[in-house]
């Protein structure tokens, strides 16, 4: 056994079904090994769209995703795609090819320092010096992108690495890095704290991220909310965590969120955040939230705790533990008067948009579309006007809203959505971009048809950069600057052609839902085009 059947060995001992990637000299012993292995490997087009492929694998599956590239130029095309990962905590472990040992800081051809490259968007890192080092440091990397707070691992291997002979090869059971012992369950005192706090609340909320995803704690929060009736809003990350049309689900919150939904949190009495970070895209004044109200912030990172705003009850922990602690107690808490007082706010405070008849209403479009897709089914926002429209106007039911939060990476739905269709593919898996974002990731088309993932697509046209051109729309008013693609965009009808794939076009509302169903009727891919007004707004 050589390094690179070591590899894939641990690979399999890890449970992975998966590798995107892109080969190249340097990883080419890996990828002849994995030639006899049964996990499949999918060839992108373009490196970035590996580590998105994998983000949305792990998304779906609650694993970890898995992809290998050369070194050089296949390692740094890579950094977007696993920084887009470590934004979002997302568990990956990127394998990367790496020139001879000897020859490593010499600048020969296609060397790179990914390790240094990738060190502020990485848990960790390893430069593979030995063979006999390859089971532990794949056993630690799954452990580290999997645990605590999730994220990418990189492993860099040397070409001669991965073809020395290893002369013991055995996977280690566990794992006990001493430097690494992350908090899982909650303080109870501090529980008991929290406990208190809710019975004498009046005005109580959730705010939900995405960490509750990660941690797998969405029914025991949903249990938790809907036994003690607290109303719950979300961050962009946390949509989905409470089914949209929940009548304890009062929207995401954030400049581009529900006012209902910002007025509800601003409102309260006891703030409960949940694997959310405080960030500026979900709270920006976070000063604003501390006022007239106990603020609890529960997260397994100690470090995002207090970082941006001082709790006044802080809970380290894994989400899924902390309620089903939570869970054990028995307590009271009412407080009808302010749920009725939060309906009368959604009721009240829906945005109204004044659509533009000729072309596709996005937003009631997207509603339309959700009315329409399986309960389970996969929703791959990309990034732009198209996700604000998506995150505000797509109903989840039992499904999962995926897209690019905290680093807002455009073209990531389509690769991400070939990764989440891959990783359960008896869901309905449907990716939706604007004209923009989809020129940043249209090669992978040819990914979808090589490896038969039937992946359907939306492309929301109004030729622009949409959402560029909105902020310049109110801070330069109207000064339009490198964002009209109107010359530049193909026609997409033809090239969907090219592909060989079906095309759809929508031309506005008075016959979008025969051609949503049409889209929808069969699991194949598609590719559907929607016609919007370009000077349509978020806001």
């Amino acid at each position: 056994m050589i390094g690179a059947d070591a590899i894939v060995k641990c690979l399999e001992n890890e449970g992975v079904t998966t590798v995107y990637g892109y080969p190249g000299v340097a990883i080419c012993p890996f990828y002849n090994s994995i030639l006899d292995s049964e996990i499949r490997t999918i060839l992108v087009r373009t490196e970035q769209n590996a580590a998105h492929a994998a983000s949305g694998e792990a998304r779906v599956t609650n694993r970890v995703g898995v992809c290998a590239v050369t070194s050089g130029p296949g390692a740094t095309n890579l950094i977007t795609g696993i920084a887009t990962a470590f934004a979002d905590s997302i568990p990956m472990v990127c394998i990367s090819g790496q020139v001879k040992s000897e020859q490593i800081g010499s600048d020969v051809f296609q060397e790179a320092d990914i390790t240094g490259a990738v060190e502020s968007f990485v848990k960790y890192s390893y430069l593979i010096k030995n063979v006999e080092d390859i089971p532990r440091t794949f056993k630690e990397a799954f452990h580290i992108a999997n645990s605590g707070r999730k994220g990418p691992v990189l492993i860099d291997v040397p070409i001669d690495i991965q073809n020395a002979v290893i002369k013991n090869f055995k996977y280690p059971e566990s794992v006990n890095i001493r430097a690494y012992k992350p908090t899982v369950k909650g303080n109870i005192v501090q529980i008991k704290k929290v406990i208190k706090e809710l019975e004498k609340a009046k005005r109580p909320i959730i705010c939900a991220g995405g960490g509750v995803h990660l941690s797998e704690a969405v029914s025991q929060l949903r249990a938790f909310a809907e036994l003690h009736r607290i109303p719950v809003v979300s961050t962009m990350m946390g949509i989905g965590v409470m089914p949209t049309e929940d009548p304890l689900y009062f929207g995401m919150v954030g400049n581009n969120g529900k006012a209902y939904a910002n007025r509800a949190m601003n409102e309260s009495d006891l703030l409960i955040m949940v694997g959310a970070r405080v960030a500026d895209r979900a709270i920006s004044q976070p000063d604003l939230i501390m006022t007239n109200k106990i603020l609890v912030h529960i997260d397994v990172d100690p470090a995002e705790i207090g970082k941006n705003v001082g709790p006044s009850i802080p809970l380290v922990g894994d989400a899924k533990h902390i309620f089903e602690d939570i869970a054990k107690e028995e307590f009271h808490c009412e407080h009808e008067a302010w749920i009725r007082t939060l309906e009368g706010y959604r009721e009240t405070m829906v945005h109204k948009r004044n659509p533009n008849p000729a072309y596709v209403d996005p937003a009631a479009f997207i509603t339309m579309l959700s009315q329409e897709m399986k309960d389970d089914a996969v929703y791959v926002a990309d990034v732009g006007q198209n996700q604000i429209w998506s995150c505000n106007y797509h109903i989840v039911r039992k499904g999962r809203f995926l897209t690019s939060g905290g680093m807002g990476t455009m073209g990531y739905s389509i690769p991400a959505a070939m990764g989440a269709k891959r990783g359960d593919q008896s869901r309905q898996v449907i990716a939706v971009c604007g004209d923009g974002s989809f020129q940043m990731s249209m090669m992978e088309l040819a990914t979808i048809m090589q490896h038969d993932i039937p992946v359907k697509i939306i492309v929301l046209k109004n030729n622009y950069l949409g959402m560029v051109r909105e902020f310049q729309h109110y801070t330069y008013k109207d000064n339009y600057s490198v964002v009209d693609i109107k010359d530049g965009t193909p026609n997409l009808e033809k090239l969907a052609g090219a592909y060989d794939i079906p095309f759809v076009r929508v031309e506005n509302m008075s016959h979008a839902q025969d051609k949503i169903r049409e889209f929808l009727a069969e699991d194949k891919t598609m590719l559907m085009e929607c016609l919007v007004d370009p000077m349509d707004l978020v806001k």
